[in-house]
C-alpha cells in the first residue's frame, strides 16, 4: 500500500481520471484510489458537449471519443423547443452521443498507472502541512487531496461539508436498448404529464432511454422490465419504436444538490462529489470534467511553486458559479417535462418556442448547455484559432502550459519568447483554455508576473509552451 504521495485523488470516475492525468502529465506525483475493483457497467451519462471536447482535444483525445460517437447539431424538446448547436464558435459544434465508458476508457490510458483499485477513503484529517486519509486499514499522507468520488462522497463526509438541495424525480428508469424503427429526430424528448422518455442513438445500434412514470412510483432498488419502459415510451413519445431488447436497465432518483465550498483547507471537491442535478441536458459528467480541467493546473502549480497567491481559491471562485448555473438550467429543463395540465404544456410550447427564435435567446441556451458560453469572470474562453503554422491552439495547449499568442504579419504566431516589436493585442492563454490576459505588449510583463511566469523563456517553472 501506498503511504505517501503528492496528491490523493479519491475515485476513478471521469472527473477523478482526468484531474489525475492532468497531474502526471505535469510531472506531479498522484495516486488514485478507488473503491472497486473494476470497472462499472452503470453509465448514466451519455452525451459530451462542445466545451468538454475542446477540453478532450487540449489533451489530444477528442478524436478518438468522436470516432465512437454520434454527433447530433440540433436538440429538439417538447415537439416546439429547439436548440441549435450547429453554428457554436468551435470545432466541435454539436453534442456526441457516447456512453460515460468510452471517456472513462481514454482517459484511463492517461492515469492508469496512477490507479490504486479496491482502496476504499474511510476517513480524512487535514492539519496545515498536509492530508491524512485513511485507506483501508492504512494511513496515506498527501500534500493535497480531492474527493471525486460521488454524490456520496467520503471526501466531503470527512470534512463536515453539507450538501443542501433535494430530490427532484424518483424513479427514473434508464436503459440501453435495440429499437426495430429507429426515431424520426435524432434526440427525441416528449413530456404528457404524467409521463417524459428521451431517447438518443449512441451510433452502433444502441440507444439510450431515460422514462419517467408519474403514476407508478418505485424505489431505486425495484427491477425494470423491458414492458415498464414499452408503456412509459408509447405514453410520452406515440410509440415504443418496437423496444426489443436492452443490454442494462436501471432506476436512480435525481437530486439538485451543492455543496457551499468546494474548498477547505488542503481539500478539494469536483464532479459529483461537489454538485449533482437532473440528467435534463446531459450536463452532469460534462461538469465535472470541466472542473477537473480548471483544477488540475492550478494543483500543478501550487505544488511545483509557481502559483501566485490566491490561485487555488480560485478554483472555488470560478466553478462553484458553474455548479449553480448548471443546477438552475438542467432544473429548468426537468421542470418543463413535469409540467402537468395540457394548458401548461401548451403554454411552455408557445413561450418557449417564441423565445428560442429569438436569436440572443437561441444563443445563450445554445451556449449555456455546450458549455461555449460560460466564461469566468475576467477570464473569458479561448477560441481554438489556427496558429502559424497550421497548428491549432488546442493542439499547443497539449503540453499543459500557458501559450502566449502575438499577431504578426496579420496571422496569430505561437512564440516562446516575448517580442516588443509585435503588435497588439497580445493573448496568454491558461493551461485550461481561458485567457488570463489580453493586450499591448508593454503590459505583457505585469501579466506574466500576476501569473507566476516571470521566466518567459526558462524551462522549469511555469515556462510556457515551446513550439
Amino acid at each position: 500500500m501506498i503511504t505517501r504521495t503528492t496528491v490523493a485523488v479519491v475515485g476513478a470516475g471521469p472527473t477523478g481520471l482526468l484531474l489525475a492525468g492532468d497531474l502526471a502529465r505535469a510531472g506531479v506525483d498522484v495516486t488514485v484510489f478507488e473503491r472497486r475493483g473494476s470497472e462499472s457497467n452503470l453509465t448514466r451519462a451519455f452525451g459530451v458537449h462542445a466545451r468538454t471536447l475542446e477540453h478532450l482535444d487540449a489533451r489530444g483525445l477528442a478524436d478518438e471519443i468522436v470516432a465512437g460517437g454520434a454527433p447530433i447539431d440540433r436538440l429538439r424538446l417538447f415537439d416546439a423547443l429547439r436548440i441549435n448547436l450547429s453554428t457554436l464558435p468551435t470545432r466541435f459544434p454539436y453534442l456526441l452521443i457516447t456512453p460515460q465508458y468510452n471517456v472513462e476508457r481514454a482517459l484511463e490510458k492517461r492515469a492508469e498507472a496512477r490507479i490504486v483499485r479496491t482502496a476504499e477513503v474511510t476517513a480524512l484529517r487535514q492539519d496545515a502541512d498536509g492530508v491524512d486519509l485513511t485507506v483501508g486499514g492504512s494511513t496515506v499522507r498527501a500534500d493535497y487531496a480531492v474527493g471525486a468520488d460521488g454524490v456520496h462522497s467520503a471526501v466531503r463526509h470527512a470534512l463536515g461539508l453539507p450538501f443542501p438541495g433535494k430530490a427532484v424525480l424518483t424513479s427514473i428508469m434508464l436503459a440501453d436498448v435495440r429499437l426495430a424503427q429507429a426515431p424520426a429526430d435524432v434526440l427525441t424528448v416528449n413530456a404528457v404529464g404524467d409521463a417524459f422518455a428521451f431517447v438518443a442513438p449512441f451510433g452502433d445500434g444502441w440507444y439510450r432511454i431515460f422514462a419517467w412514470d408519474r403514476l407508478n412510483p418505485q424505489p431505486d432498488t425495484a427491477p425494470v422490465t423491458l414492458d415498464d419502459i414499452r408503456n412509459v415510451t408509447r405514453r410520452a413519445l406515440g410509440t415504443d419504436f418496437g423496444l426489443a431488447e436492452a443490454r442494462w436497465m436501471s432506476r436512480f432518483h435525481s437530486d439538485e444538490r451543492q455543496a457551499p465550498h468546494y474548498r477547505q483547507g488542503r481539500v478539494f471537491l469536483a464532479g459529483d462529489a461537489a454538485h449533482v442535478h437532473s440528467p435534463a441536458g446531459g450536463q452532469g459528467m460534462n461538469t465535472g470534467l470541466q472542473d477537473a480541467a480548471n483544477l488540475g493546473w492550478k494543483l500543478a502549480a501550487a505544488v511545483q511553486g509557481w502559483a501566485p497567491d490566491g490561485l487555488l481559491d480560485t478554483y472555488e471562485s470560478e466553478r462553484h458559479p458553474v455548479g449553480r448555473l448548471v443546477l438552475r438550467s438542467s432544473g429548468a429543463i426537468i421542470r418543463m417535462a413535469m409540467v402537468r395540465s395540457k394548458a401548461g404544456r401548451l403554454t411552455r410550447n408557445l413561450v418557449g418556442g417564441a423565445a428560442l427564435r429569438l436569436p440572443p435567446v437561441a444563443h445563450k441556451a445554445a451556449g449555456t448547455i455546450s458549455g461555449i458560453g460560460i466564461d469566468y469572470p475576467h477570464a473569458p474562453r479561448a477560441a481554438d484559432v489556427t496558429l502559424r503554422g497550421g497548428r491549432r491552439l488546442y493542439e499547443e495547449l497539449r503540453a499543459g502550459k500557458y501559450v502566449l499568442l502575438a499577431p504578426t504579419a496579420g496571422e496569430n504566431e505561437h512564440l516562446v519568447r516575448a517580442t516588443p516589436a509585435a503588435a497588439s493585442p497580445w493573448t496568454l492563454v491558461r493551461p485550461d483554455g481561458h485567457v488570463a490576459w489580453r493586450g499591448a505588449p508593454d503590459g505583457l510583463q505585469t501579466a506574466l508576473d500576476q501569473a507566476g511566469l516571470s521566466d518567459v523563456a526558462g524551462a522549469g517553472k511555469g515556462s510556457l509552451t515551446s513550439p
